[in-house]
């Protein structure tokens, strides 16, 4: 899943991860984003910081996560500053890539959470 609200980015990111053959479900603010995070099951969240009408991504990561909702997220955002790292993955993200990102990198970020995430997890238990 990605929330994101800047049009470019939106493109771009779904662009590349369909081109790499995965599925890509969009929403552009906190609100809508976190109503599927919570009633669905992704491989991967990827999440902008800075959304419309002030909403800050790290408040859906606590949300989702008050919730037991373990889905990686990978923090996409133009706040590129060490203590804005740190604080994105002290909330709860799994990791943090800066705007203006590479895709290859972000391709890789977003493999790497998603063969240790929920739903990888779960194909692995005995039974499952």
């Amino acid at each position: 899943m990605l929330i994101e609200d800047d049009k470019n980015v939106v493109s771009f990111v779904i662009k590349g991860l369909r081109e790499a053959g995965h599925s890509v479900i969009h929403a552009d603010t906190v609100a809508t984003g976190g109503l599927r995070a919570a009633s669905e099951r992704f491989d991967v969240i990827i999440l902008d910081r800075m959304l419309p009408e002030n909403e800050d991504g790290l408040e859906l990561i606590a949300s989702l996560r008050a919730e037991q909702i373990d889905t990686p997220v990978l923090i996409l955002s133009g706040l590129g500053e060490t203590n804005n790292k740190v604080s994105g993955l002290r909330a709860g993200g799994d990791d943090y890539l800066a705007k203006p990102f590479v895709f290859s990198e972000l391709l890789a970020r977003v493999e790497g959470l998603s063969r240790r995430g929920p739903l990888a997890r779960s194909a692995a238990l005995p039974g499952r």
